[in-house]
């Protein structure tokens, strides 16, 4: 699997952490900034992250915040990205039963790291349950 992964400031200190988790897992991810806390626009990066997987060029991406809300919504006016904010398991789980998300949003001012880590591998080891869901997927792909 190949992940790409971008954040601004405010998300940077839990993708490192991510980073390692993925790398961990022998998971090719190409991280795509910011690279320190100093403070920028999370927009350049979740832009980059969202048509990559739009493109087809990574499997999944993720983005990071402080609430995960604006990366949300910046991924989702990219065509052919299904971005879900996560904050808890169940929400991960179903993102990716029912709408098939390929990019996950997580915000590291709302949620502790346990959870997000438990959050990232519900991401990832969950499969889409295509049969009951696909024809919603078509239309918001459309």
């Amino acid at each position: 699997m190949k992940i790409i992964i971008g954040s601004d400031h405010a998300g940077f200190s839990y993708k490192r952490e991510i980073i390692a988790q993925l790398r961990a897992k022998d998971i090719t991810v190409t991280d795509v900034g910011t690279d320190s806390e100093a403070p920028v626009s999370f927009v350049p990066f979740v832009r980059e992250v969202a048509e990559a997987v739009a493109a087809g060029t990574y499997h999944r991406g993720i983005v990071l915040g402080g609430s995960g809300n604006g990366e949300a919504m910046a991924a989702n006016r990219i065509k052919g990205v299904r971005c879900a904010l996560c904050w808890n398991v169940e929400t991960a789980k179903l993102a990716r039963q029912h709408n098939n998300a390929n990019v996950l949003s997580i915000g590291e001012r709302v949620i502790d790291i346990r959870t997000m880590v438990a959050v990232l591998n519900a991401f990832l080891d969950t499969p889409f349950d295509g049969g009951r869901h696909e024809e919603r997927i078509r239309e918001l792909d459309e």
